[in-house]
């Protein structure tokens, strides 16, 4: 899993900040942590490296003043700014089907507003809005950049680490998709046909 997460952040090339969590138990080892960190090219900036590696423990609230002054020095350092006003686009945190609800999304808007009722592609899924829910699970009907929400809607569970954006109607989102679709299904023919050939 933190694997999979460390390659979503490269591939959006995103700054990454890691929250050492856990440091309460005796079994703790930051040390073994931050090695295997380095195998994975992110050198804490206590060896070095340019990668902030805070050591934070939620059971005990330790280190989240830490962690948030982290966050604040790396947004002022690379200028990260987003437009309420702008084109809305985001990241897909998770995924999950509900059976009850359906496909849930939860989002991390990073630019623009996301309002109830916009059209939302996130990879080959896609879906109306039909209702959004905050971190508390309380019902909202906006959430500007910077907001995690929950989503109802989707026609499939989005994958973690899909950028999502707005299109203006379902008929422009199902041609989105389609286009997708399709273009994964000749990239897994090319793959097929060249491993035929080796």
């Amino acid at each position: 899993q933190t694997r999979e997460a460390i390659a979503h952040a490269k591939a959006a090339r995103v700054p990454i900040i890691v929250a050492l969590n856990k440091i309460d138990k005796p079994n703790s080892n930051p040390d073994r942590v931050k090695t295997q960190l380095s195998e994975l090219e992110l050198i804490p900036d206590d060896w070095g490296g340019n990668t902030i590696v805070v050591p934070v423990s939620a059971k005990e609230r330790k280190g989240i003043t830490d962690l948030l002054a982290s966050i604040l020095l790396v947004a002022d350092n690379t200028s990260i700014k987003a437009n309420p006003k702008g084109a809305v686009t985001g990241t897909v945190i998770e995924g999950e089907l509900d059976k009850n609800r359906g496909a849930i999304a939860t989002l991390l808007v990073q630019n623009g507003t996301l309002k109830n009722g916009d059209v939302v592609v996130a990879g080959t899924a896609h879906g109306k809005i039909k209702a959004m829910y905050d971190f508390r699970l309380k019902p909202i009907h906006k959430a500007t950049p910077s907001t995690p929400i929950s989503i109802l809607g989707m026609t499939a569970v989005p994958e973690a680490g899909e950028i999502f954006e707005v299109v203006k109607s379902e008929k422009i989102a199902r041609e989105v998709v389609n286009e997708r679709v399709q273009a994964k299904k000749a990239n897994t023919q090319a793959a097929r046909l060249t491993l035929e050939d080796l």
